[in-house]
């Protein structure tokens, strides 16, 4: 082979990975574009961030997991490890969650030259094959708050009287629902977890086998008409479909229906208020939520192994893109788990507690993102994300 040849497969793999660097900084951005310099800052509640903030984290995560290896590498300001670490411990001290929204400085448009001071300076890190895994894995994270932006800022417009929409967007003609079907899986021994091929995040393997008992999953998820039939007959005053903190929590918190479930049969959207749709996937529900639907209906959640083992099935539909699935299993190690080397070690184990693992993605997860082993976990209690429901039964 010539020495022209053998350098083109190295220079199309370095292309590759800058456009795509290039193209996932660029989306976010274009996620941001709509939002104002007050809307970029504003936090509605601790468990959201300001757009702002996730803008200027992602950058932060770039600049401290990959160019500061270099000694080349002029910080843009050393001041941000206070303000964008997230709770890598190991890096710091991070600024209180809770406060974010406090940050009115640095501004929207400083947080801007910030990406653009890292973007500039990663250009010669592409040609550094020893750094592409964590290239990606910033890519990744990117996507992961990507998807967090959008359902922040639409809790920030919720709280907001005037139900601002984010962007506005054409009325979805009503349709039908497909008829829920069940799907048979015979259960056995099943492959569980990354195979290694390809990006993961490191609570994705290793890849193990689990035993599973023959159960039936539904073919599609649970939608709003559906979920409005369980409000109808008293789904949220009969204590016997509850768990019992779920049902303290509902009463304390005063719910009635899904998050952002209107009277009149309407809905808050990024696109704004519009009719409920009966057909859609219920979304914004709790685990607690989930659980109680399918207690009412005389099923139950899947676990995530039987999700992931179902998700290859014949039938099976609304996977992905839809919202993400509830399952019936707490969010731990697999064995075998090891977090990532080095500086990213606290990317996913530290949470391995109080978390249930929900399974597929959502109508906010950035293209190409999703996957079947990919393992999303949430507290029980979380309502603001895209969060819906799939039934299963044994067989």
């Amino acid at each position: 082979m010539s020495p022209k040849g053998s350098l083109e497969p190295a220079r199309d793999r370095l292309g590759i990975l800058a456009g795509r660097y290039a193209a996932v900084r660029a989306h976010s951005e274009s996620l941001a574009h709509p939002l104002s310099a007050e809307d970029q800052c504003v936090q509605s509640m601790p468990d959201a961030s300001p757009a702002k903030w996730h803008l200027a984290h992602t950058t932060w995560f770039i600049e401290r997991m990959i160019l500061r290896r270099s000694q080349a590498y002029t910080v843009f300001d050393p001041d941000y490890d206070a303000l964008f670490n997230s709770y890598y411990l190991g890096l710091g001290t991070p600024f209180t969650r809770a406060r974010r929204g406090l940050l009115t400085r640095p501004g929207a448009g400083e947080v801007m030259s910030y990406r653009r001071h890292v973007d500039a300076a990663m250009e010669p890190v592409f040609a550094d094959p020893a750094l592409h895994a964590m290239i990606e894995l910033a890519l990744q994270h990117e996507q992961q708050h990507q998807e967090l932006l959008l359902t922040d800022i639409k809790h920030a417009f919720w709280c907001n009287p005037l139900l601002p929409a984010y962007t506005p967007g054409p009325l979805a003609a009503l349709r039908d629902a497909a008829p829920l079907c069940w799907i048979a899986h015979e259960g056995g021994q099943v492959e569980i977890g990354h195979d290694g091929q390809g990006f993961a995040f490191d609570n994705e393997g290793p890849c193990h086998v689990v035993t599973l008992r023959p159960f039936r999953i539904a073919s599609r998820l649970v939608t709003c008409g559906e979920y409005r039939d369980f409000i109808a007959d008293g789904g949220y005053e009969r204590a016997e479909f509850w768990l019992s903190d779920g049902w303290a929590l509902a009463k304390s918190e005063g719910w009635h229906g899904p998050l952002y479930w209107l009277d009149e049969g309407r809905m808050f959207t990024l696109n704004g208020v519009r009719p409920l749709d009966p057909s859609e996937p219920v979304t914004h529900v709790s685990f607690y939520e989930a659980a109680a639907y399918a207690a009412w209906a005389g099923k139950r959640l899947p676990t995530e192994f039987e999700w992931e083992a179902a998700s290859a099935l014949a039938g099976v539909t609304q996977a992905f893109g839809e919202a993400w699935q509830w399952t019936r299993s707490s969010y731990d190690p697999y064995p075998g788990f090891r977090p990532f080397d080095g500086e990213a070690v606290e990317y996913n184990g530290k949470f391995m507690i109080g978390q249930l693992v929900l399974r597929g993605s959502s109508c906010a997860t950035p293209q190409g993102h999703a996957r079947p082993t990919y393992r999303n976990f949430f507290p029980p209690a979380a309502r603001w994300q895209f969060s819906g429901i799939r039934l299963a039964e044994d067989a």
